[in-house]
């Protein structure tokens, strides 16, 4: 992977202010910052093909089309070389994907996210696996997860679809609701029902899926933590009772904090391994987080979501938060109603040419 400075260099389209750039630069750093989770390295010539895309010089196609030619060209490849084929390729895909609105809450749209993010770079991209796998897990000292039994992959993931679908948000608290986003995610994610690419594969999920509660995710977390984030996964999905181990969310419910939330909890992989001494000691945010972020107001996900708009941005238009929520305006002139309700906001100068001001 390039150095450091690709992080720096994609931040700068955010910086600029410009939204297209913006969302465009959040979805690559997501995407490159992903590829940490098989240990997976993209290449400088990604960063000026991500570059160009940003800028509008072209499109996410030409992009991915400017990608294989590459790679086509290049007969000799090392291994090495392969690996950074395979991370430019998927960075791409995934870019793709996450710029893409239309969304389906299913198994069979998690499978389809995994075909479109591999395929032909693994045989098997987009089929569920026929036979049993193990991995040893650094956070585990060697040991691994208990992963489903391929017999049962397509009944548990039904299972635990429905059982999600059927789960209301409706009034529930803001930290509720990550704590019960991050056990679905460890949930899903146990099945593996793939081969390869499973990390990689709910990331996307679940981020699509995060979105349609008006959420955009800080890509920070990705970006930075990726292995963290599949650590912690492994954590939620591990026991070892006689050596006094226990699964617990705990870990990956700081990872969604940071990535819903935006909150600034410092990840360490460390203190997730099984031999850390203070392992029940919780790390700590570094930096103080707003209270309604906590839910010591009483937001639900979805008026956190345009209470965070509108704090940064107080000008916005109901048609505006509408468009980037994916809600109707209708959807959202309940949620400003509950939340000049709640005196978490409140309207001035008038409602054609006034503003928000947020009073908490």
């Amino acid at each position: 992977m390039p150095d450091k400075n690709w992080q720096f260099e994609l931040e700068e389209y955010i910086k600029q202010g410009e939204p297209e750039r913006a969302e465009k630069s959040e979805a690559w750093q997501t995407a490159i910052g992903l590829q940490a989770v098989d240990g997976l390295n993209t290449s400088e010539y990604l960063l000026d093909t991500a570059k160009d895309h940003i800028e509008g010089k072209i499109t996410i196609d030409e992009a991915q089309k400017r990608i294989y030619s590459y790679y086509e060209q290049r007969t000799a490849r090392t291994e090495v070389e392969n690996n950074t084929k395979e991370a430019d390729i998927v960075s791409a895909r995934i870019t793709k994907l996450l710029g893409e609105k239309a969304f389906q809450f299913s198994p069979a749209e998690w499978i389809t996210i995994h075909r479109r993010l591999f395929e032909g770079v693994f045989n098997h991209a987009g089929q569920i696996r026929r036979y049993n796998i193990s991995k040893k897990e650094w956070v585990l000292n060697g040991e691994t997860v208990i992963y489903a039994d391929f017999n049962s992959i397509k009944d548990t993931l039904d299972y635990d679809f429905a059982t999600e679908k059927e789960f209301s948000y409706e009034g529930l608290s803001v930290e509720a609701s990550v704590k019960h986003l991050a056990k679905f995610a460890s949930d899903i994610w146990q099945i593996h029902p793939f081969g390869e690419g499973n990390t990689r594969a709910t990331a996307v999920f679940m981020i699509k899926y995060i979105k349609t509660f008006g959420f955009r995710v800080n890509n920070d977390a990705f970006r930075e933590n990726s292995w963290y984030f599949r650590n912690a996964l492994v954590r939620a999905n591990y026991n070892d009772l006689q050596k006094g181990i226990h699964s617990t969310t705990k870990f990956l419910e700081l990872f969604f904090e940071n990535l819903m939330l935006g909150t600034n909890h410092e990840l360490k992989n460390r203190y997730m391994h099984v031999d850390f001494a203070n392992e029940n000691t919780s790390q700590r945010a570094t930096t103080e987080t707003p209270k309604c972020q906590f839910g010591t107001l009483d937001c639900t996900l979805e008026e956190l979501a345009v209470f965070n708009l509108i704090k940064k941005n107080p000008s916005v238009k109901q048609t505006e938060l509408a468009e980037q929520t994916g809600k109707s305006v209708r959807s959202i002139k309940r949620i400003i109603d509950s939340l000049k309700e709640k005196q978490y906001i409140r309207r001035v100068d008038g409602k054609r040419y006034g503003k928000w001001e947020v009073l908490v």
